[in-house]
């Protein structure tokens, strides 16, 4: 319901009636004592009771499906799915876990495009998103799968030869490893905007690949996913930088019954639960 919105959206999700739906939903908030949803002619709006139940209630959700994920794999699942992801899931979660998915469903082929920023699932741009910007419109179904957790790293050799600064929050004697002014907008960006007080970047790139690199041949300190700089045995000197993101999977209203769409969601669920701790950090 609250994804829907409306009971007639619910019920087109859920392959129930009206009537079934609407007596769930008041068996539930009986349950738990508070009133979960305010009633309005244009359909249902969460309460702040409702709304926070609503992580611990995906979380359910995630871990029911990845249990049962892997039974009753129908190897007749076959066609295009393509999936929208941000190119560091794609390359360091998505893809050395794809033989998995091929295994399971061989005549599904699967295309992924990195492009994030001009796909829109609300028109058909892509089938599934694992993301971590949640869409404010569209028809599409959303679930919070996990986080996705940034610390400030650097290479050993950079860190041997760093000066130890009096105060540990500061970086004034330190190379910093940035995004170009077309990126200014993330969060990474702002951090490191906001640290330099005005210094240039010892670097600045288009792609969190590229600052992995330089970070990792000594270049200077960059924000990285733990999950990516950790099995570079970069050191980190921030773990807590307030950056860390929620990973979003995104998938088209008109296709979650379909079972290409329905494999592929499973699978990511299943992938992201398997690496809860190593994606938080």
């Amino acid at each position: 319901m609250a994804r829907a919105g409306t009971l007639s959206g619910a019920v087109r999700q859920m392959g129930v009636g009206i009537a079934t739906v609407s007596r769930r939903i008041e068996r539930l908030e009986a349950a738990v004592g508070h009133p979960l949803f305010a009633r309005h002619q244009s359909g249902y709006r969460l309460t702040e009771d409702g709304a926070a139940l609503i992580p611990r209630a995906e979380e359910m959700e995630a871990s029911a499906l990845a249990l049962t994920s892997g039974l009753g794999r129908d190897t007749a699942v076959s066609g295009v799915v393509r999936l929208a992801t941000a190119e560091n899931l794609a390359t360091g979660l998505i893809l050395p876990a794809l033989g998995r998915l091929r295994a399971d469903y061989p005549l599904l082929s699967l295309e992924i495009v990195t492009d994030v920023a001009t796909v829109n699932l609300h028109r058909r741009d892509a089938d599934i998103a694992l993301r971590m910007v949640k869409p404010d419109r569209g028809n599409v179904s959303l679930q919070r799968l996990g986080r996705l957790g940034f610390g400030l790293y650097g290479a050993p050799e950079y860190m041997a030869a760093r000066p130890a600064p009096a105060d540990a929050s500061r970086f004034d004697q330190d190379a910093l490893i940035g995004w170009t002014d077309a990126y200014a907008h993330l969060p990474a960006a702002q951090w490191v905007e906001r640290v330099l007080k005005g210094r240039a970047p010892a670097l600045a790139t288009t792609s969190l690949a590229t600052q992995l690199t330089a970070c990792a041949t000594g270049l200077g300190l960059a924000i990285l996913p733990h999950f990516l700089a950790r099995p570079r045995g970069l050191i980190c000197l921030d773990g807590d930088l307030g950056l860390d993101q929620t990973i979003w999977l995104v998938t088209h209203s008109d296709l979650l019954q379909t079972r290409r769409v329905r494999a592929v969601a499973d699978f990511l669920r299943a992938l992201v639960e398997d690496r809860r701790g190593d994606l938080s950090g």
